[in-house]
């Protein structure tokens, strides 16, 4: 019986709107001002890829060993100021709103798992006039390791009180799917944000949605074949 739906933000419920690219530049900028090589970084690499590079080699070209909760901090605080600039004009898809209301009052629990900042997070909810449907919301600062460690999803999970097979993770990224598998639980993915249907597939998604609309309709179904 399906208790709980745990979605993913940027890319499910709203527009994702970042640039990837400016963000990923300033950071690897930050890093080789720190004293990293340039060459050790890619634009194909997110900012926690970069930074788990960092936290294993400490070192930088002068060999002096760098402080990773210094670095990370810096990190963080060029994401964010980019997060939060892209979060005063991100579009909420359509139909979310009146989506996240028929899931409560299906008496489902209802929880964000997402990568973004919980300053992010907490404004963009506040904006689009959502905050009040979720039951947890966890945020990169709530866990040490972020998705795809399923140490994020088991995070939700627990603040939900609902076993992995109760709940429903739903995502647009192969790094949700990747992590839903991780812990056994039903794993959507979305068509609406990064990962193509393609990668959605091959990454084991249990099911694929073009929108997150279409949840309440899929817990249903869920629930009425456990029933049966």
């Amino acid at each position: 019986m399906i208790k709980a739906v745990i979605f993913d933000l940027d890319g499910t419920l709203k527009e994702f709107n970042l640039d990837i690219e400016s963000c990923r530049t300033k950071i690897i900028n930050v890093l080789t001002q720190q004293g990293f090589s340039r060459s050790l970084f890619s634009l194909n690499e997110s900012a926690f890829d970069m930074l788990k590079k960092v936290k294993e080699s400490p070192i930088t070209e002068d060999g002096i060993k760098r402080d990773f909760a210094k670095i990370k901090g810096k990190i963080f605080s060029v994401v964010e100021e980019l997060e939060l600039e892209a979060a005063r004009t991100a579009k909420i898809f359509e139909g979310i709103p009146e989506t996240l209301k028929l899931l409560m009052k299906m008496k489902l629990r209802i929880a964000l798992c997402t990568i973004s900042s919980q300053k992010t997070t907490i404004y963009l909810l506040k904006r689009f006039n959502i905050e009040q449907f979720f039951d947890a919301v966890i945020t990169r600062e709530s866990v040490f390791d972020i998705k795809p460690h399923p140490t994020h999803l088991e995070a939700a999970l627990n603040a939900l009180e609902v076993t992995s097979e109760e709940a429903i993770l739903v995502g647009d990224s192969v790094k949700d799917i990747e992590c839903a598998i991780q812990l056994n639980v039903i794993a959507v993915g979305v068509t609406t944000g990064l990962s193509s249907l393609e990668e959605l597939i091959c990454s084991g998604a249990n099911y694929i949605s073009s929108s997150a609309k279409e949840i309440p309709i899929l817990v249903e179904q869920l629930n009425s074949t456990n029933v049966e």
